[in-house]
């Protein structure tokens, strides 16, 4: 799979995820210029399946995780490819493959599966020899003559490949350890702190989740606090992490780029559950809001500033800085610079955006939303 992407992306002469990227602005640029023609916001319901819903919510904050988790398995294996092509010499890597004398039933595995030359066959197994098209004794075999072949080290074919550490495969792995946490963070943040419109569901306080305890697992009523799910998150990484022997920042500074791109696109989620709008407004891209879920205030205003449009261009901003750094200018960075980076953004933004929000967390701190304290306390730390 990989061999033909990365066959595909050269015959392109560009990333995928950049035709990904683009098509997926083209179709949430026109619902918006739709919903300002019309007024109408679609329904938040996508499909039904078996009876059960399947909500745009869900499906826009999704595949903004997996749209950003590719991006960051290719950062990453650009990390990969140059730490490789720092440590094994050109001329090892261009080796045929015959030139390893393997039998021909075993070679032709290989280079069905695009692994043409000795430098394909030697980057994935320094990745995870198990993921190669072979079986047991077959990898027993490659092996022997990779370590019989001139110019590759032993520790190359042993598991001790110095470009180990950036296996894209630790992206995907990783994304089901971050994800429980995030979700499990995103939801005690939540409880903790409800925000305003829950009060149409009876939530007023946290209190109230505990009188009714169902309401602590309906997702579908809304409900997951990005800062605890950034906190979740991050525990969850550092959990993969340890686990593995992995450096967390150097991990963190192209996991970053992801969840910036994440976030383009799963605020979008936002605009069909009508959640996070901003104060009334008679600008030409303020949206119109269903009476049912405006804030009690605001019950005769049809329009407001749609504030999780205005996270959306932040974050989509914030990514392009962060990947083109990360692409071009990594080696001139600090371990950690991207994160940092990344957190000051979403502080400014986050303080940028609890100006115009009305549909704020209800706890204060010294007269400060607490929102605007967590993100004011995080630009001042870093």
């Amino acid at each position: 799979m990989q061999g033909k992407l990365d066959s595909l992306e050269s015959r392109l002469g560009f990333r995928i995820y950049w035709l990904i990227i683009g098509l997926g602005l083209l179709v949430v640029g026109f619902i918006f210029i739709n919903h300002l023609r019309t007024g109408v916001t679609p329904d938040n319901t996508a499909v039904s399946i078996f009876g059960l819903p399947v909500f745009w919510y869900g499906i826009f904050i999704m595949g903004g995780i997996a749209l950003g988790a590719y991006v960051v398995s290719r950062l990453a294996r650009d990390r990969a490819e140059a730490v490789f092509n720092e440590i094994v010499p050109q001329n090892v890597q261009d080796r045929p493959l015959d030139s390893l004398g393997l039998p021909q039933n075993i070679q032709k595995k290989l280079v069905d599966h695009y692994y043409a030359t000795v430098g394909k066959l030697l980057l994935q197994w320094g990745f995870d020899s198990g993921n190669l098209p072979l079986d047991k004794k077959e990898t027993a075999v490659v092996a022997k003559k990779l370590r019989q072949a001139n110019g590759v080290k032993r520790e190359w074919v042993a598991g001790g490949a110095p470009w180990r550490q950036w296996n894209p495969d630790h992206v995907w792995n990783g994304l089901i350890v971050v994800l429980i946490f995030a979700v499990i963070g995103a939801r005690l943040y939540h409880v903790l702190t409800p925000s305003p419109s829950m009060a149409a569901v009876g939530i007023e306080s946290p209190l109230d989740y505990f009188r009714n305890p169902a309401m602590l697992i309906n997702l579908r009523a809304g409900g997951l606090g990005i800062y605890g799910g950034l906190a979740g998150g991050a525990l969850g990484a550092w959990i993969y992490a340890k686990r593995h022997n992995l450096s967390l920042l150097n991990w963190t500074d192209i996991g970053v780029v992801g969840v910036a791109l994440g976030q383009v696109f799963g605020r979008w989620g936002n605009f069909f559950n009508q959640e996070p709008y901003g104060r009334p407004s008679n600008l030409p891209w303020a949206i119109a809001i269903d009476p049912e879920h405006r804030l009690p205030a605001y019950a005769n205003v049809e329009r407001f500033h749609p504030a999780f449009l205005y996270e959306s261009l932040w974050s989509l901003f914030a990514f392009i800085i962060l990947y083109v750094l990360a692409k071009r200018y990594s080696s001139r960075l600090l371990k950690g610079e991207l994160t940092a980076l990344y957190l000051i953004f979403y502080a400014i933004g986050r303080i940028l955006l609890e100006t115009v929000r009305l549909d704020s967390r209800t706890v204060s701190i010294a007269g400060l939303d607490l929102n605007m304290a967590v993100a004011t306390f995080v630009s001042i730390i870093i």
